[in-house]
């Protein structure tokens, strides 16, 4: 049962990754600017922060959510089609956007709505090291997706690497399909029998927030991620400006980014054959990252460069591994879902603000973007080093 979870993980993740650059480059060579494809992206990309906690309800109140997820996969793939035939159509650009923003909805089944049903896959005697290899699916994603992305779309054109991110979409729906049943106990199943509609939904999603606000260890390891991403998205924008200043190719910005992602899949196979607790794990991982980015800060030369991208991702990896151990460890059984779901819809949105801060700072200074991507990792150490709000916070 892992290994099928592990293979549609895998599968799903790598389409997700694809779809991204897949996109750019159709809209490109359709359109012959970036603009369009990018608006497209955006939409996609922001509308999780409110698919996702509605999605983790859905979840949670399914006696089947394997068959939530494959609809949430099945009704992704299609609106990356219907996006990508409406490029070819030459639809106009506003309905193509409202597409994607519909479609985005879907997008946090691929990430915390599939890592949220880990616990039944594997048991609690396997779920840390599962855990570990769960974490490790996506830097293999994050690794193979853009790369054939890339090789697809050189042979076939753009239009050819959509299909193909949606054909691994599609795959991996066997997989969510067959994942087990929830136990009775630790869901509500059906919707309550007073009814109530929406009323009921908005209950259920202030209460995944208020597990999220109310636990110490989820609150501050919520909180340490939401900071760390919107760094981690400096570094991704600042890759390829850093890459174009040390090669003179910004093409190279993608190796440094391919490096990032091999690191942490290395980081989390150690991980994976001797677990340890979450929060060291997480408060380490999370200084690895931020001195990495030093590193390429400072870098003179490529290859210095890709030290300090190695040295970044060695952090990375072990930091989501951690990240998801506290959420399988603290949520409640009848929220995992929303908890999960919830925390990747925050996460999206602290990375939208940080490529958002980062643009502007890389035209400036590449080096004082990634600089102040480090700043936002040691804070996030602040974060998780803070002693937690309680009786010895009111004294």
């Amino acid at each position: 049962m892992l290994a099928r979870y592990m293979a549609g993980a895998v599968v799903a993740r790598t389409g997700d990754e694809m779809s991204g650059p897949a996109l750019l480059v159709t809209g490109l060579a359709i359109t012959g600017s970036p603009l369009l494809a990018s608006s497209v992206l955006a939409g996609l990309t922001v509308s999780a922060a409110v698919g996702g906690p509605l999605l983790g309800v859905l979840l949670d109140r399914a006696r089947r959510p394997g068959l939530v997820l494959g609809w949430c996969l099945a009704g992704y793939a299609g609106g990356l089609l219907l996006v990508v035939g409406g490029m070819a159509g030459e639809v106009h650009g506003a309905v193509l956007v409202g597409v994607a923003v519909v479609t985005g909805l879907l997008g946090p089944a691929l990430t915390g709505g599939w890592t949220a049903q880990l616990p039944s896959v594997a048991g609690p005697e396997r779920l840390a090291r599962a855990t570990a290899f769960d974490s490790m699916s996506y830097n293999v994603a994050g690794l193979a997706g853009p790369a054939l992305a890339g090789v697809v779309a050189a042979v076939g054109g753009g239009v050819a690497a959509a299909v193909v991110s949606v054909v691994l979409l599609v795959a991996a729906l066997p997989a969510a399909y067959g994942l087990p049943a929830a136990d009775a106990g630790s869901t509500t199943g059906r919707p309550s029998r007073g009814g109530g509609g929406w009323r009921v939904v908005r209950e259920e999603v202030r209460a995944g927030f208020r597990v999220i606000v109310a636990n110490a260890a989820l609150r501050r390891a919520t909180l340490a991620s939401m900071v760390s991403i919107c760094g981690v998205a400096m570094m991704v924008v600042s890759a390829p400006v850093l890459g174009a200043r040390l090669s003179g190719e910004s093409g190279y910005g993608a190796l440094l980014l391919a490096v990032v992602a091999a690191a942490g899949l290395v980081a989390n196979a150690a991980l994976a054959a001797s677990p340890r607790r979450p929060e060291p794990v997480l408060a380490v991982g999370t200084a690895v990252l931020g001195a990495g980015m030093v590193v390429m800060a400072g870098s003179g030369t490529f290859w210095v460069a890709v030290l300090g991208a190695a040295v970044a991702g060695a952090g990375e990896g072990p930091q989501l591994t951690a990240l998801f151990a506290v959420r399988h460890r603290e949520a409640p059984a009848r929220l995992r879902g929303q908890v999960f779901t919830t925390g990747a819809s925050m996460k999206v949105t602290s990375f939208a603000i940080g490529s958002a801060l980062a643009g502007p700072l890389a035209a400036y200074s590449v080096g004082l973007a990634l600089l102040a991507g480090a700043a936002l990792q040691a804070l996030a150490v602040a974060v998780l080093a803070a002693p937690p709000l309680g009786r010895a916070g009111r004294r």
